[in-house]
């Protein structure tokens, strides 16, 4: 069987060991970003590169030193990352209606100039922020196991694979280690409680769902590589959570069913709405070239 990691060999699976980590989290002033790093502070120490024109710079400021970079600037990146253990990579083009200049740079130039830095400044470990969007294409009746191919839904999801592909390659063939989490429909619960919450029925990952699983990648001590599918522990799961479970010991507390009491009433194939049918109403960043 194909597996979607890659132990240390000299080392068992499954060793966490939390430490005081340096981590850099780019995209930090981000809905995800944010939320770690209030989360995050009293356990690491945190180094947040923001853009410089965020809403939420001065909101995050308490929680780190705060530090101005663009994706396409490696030498900046570089600099960032010296004294990193690990980078958590937020930062993209999160909208999957993405055209592909947008994509080129942000989500493909910008990933791959952050994990050039982060092997350049001799950190452990990145943390990339991949997307159900990778694998969005399979039909809605398929759930998803990290063990079988990308399958993109739009463009953005394309760029999706590319990070992960060239994560691999970072861990294979340069020593650095490359933990990619496929991000399922990231929210706090209200999202899912109102009108429409049945959208997410299958994919949503709550807050605290999504900040346990990148701890546990940040301390993780004994992969060198691994795909990890982040949502939470919905009766209806769109991505299998069997090798996050197994090897590193993600335990999801929520479920979109038990938020909103509506959705248990719902029959799965008539009412979610997954990722690979909003192509329907949503552009996919192909279409100008069309």
């Amino acid at each position: 069987m194909s597996l979607s990691f890659t132990p240390d060999p000299d080392r068992p699976l499954a060793a966490l060991a939390p430490k005081r980590r340096r981590v850099l989290v780019t995209g930090a002033a981000g809905n995800i970003g944010s939320y770690f790093c209030e989360h995050a502070h009293r356990r690491y120490d945190l180094r947040l590169m923001v853009m410089g024109n965020e809403k939420r710079i001065e909101q995050i400021r308490p929680f780190g030193e705060v530090v101005t970079a663009d994706l396409s600037n490696l030498d900046r990146l570089k600099e960032l990352c010296r004294g990193i253990d690990t980078v958590l990579h937020l930062a993209a083009n999160a909208d999957p209606s993405t055209v592909w200049n947008d994509l080129l740079q942000n989500n493909i130039v910008g990933t791959y100039n952050v994990m050039v830095a982060a092997k350049a400044a001799g950190c452990r470990r990145v943390i990339y922020a991949s997307s159900i969007h990778a694998v969005s294409g399979y039909p809605a009746d398929v759930q998803v196991k990290t063990s079988e191919a990308v399958n993109p839904g739009d463009l953005y999801g394309v760029s999706k694979c590319f990070g992960e592909a060239l994560g691999r390659y970072m861990a294979e063939r340069e020593a650095l280690s490359v933990i990619a989490v496929r991000i399922g429909a990231f929210g706090p619960p209200e999202h899912v409680a109102k009108e429409g919450g049945h959208a997410m029925l299958d994919m949503f990952v709550s807050q605290r769902d999504l900040h346990q699983m990148f701890e546990k990648c940040i301390d993780v001590e004994n992969l060198r590589w691994a795909v990890f599918h982040a949502v939470s522990n919905n009766r209806f799961k769109r991505l299998d959570i069997t090798d996050a479970r197994e090897l590193i010991g993600y335990q999801p507390q929520d479920d979109a069913a038990q938020i909103n009491p509506n959705l248990r009433a719902l029959h799965f194939l008539d009412y979610h709405h997954t990722a690979s049918q909003r192509d329907k109403w949503q552009k996919s960043g192909l279409r100008e070239q069309l």
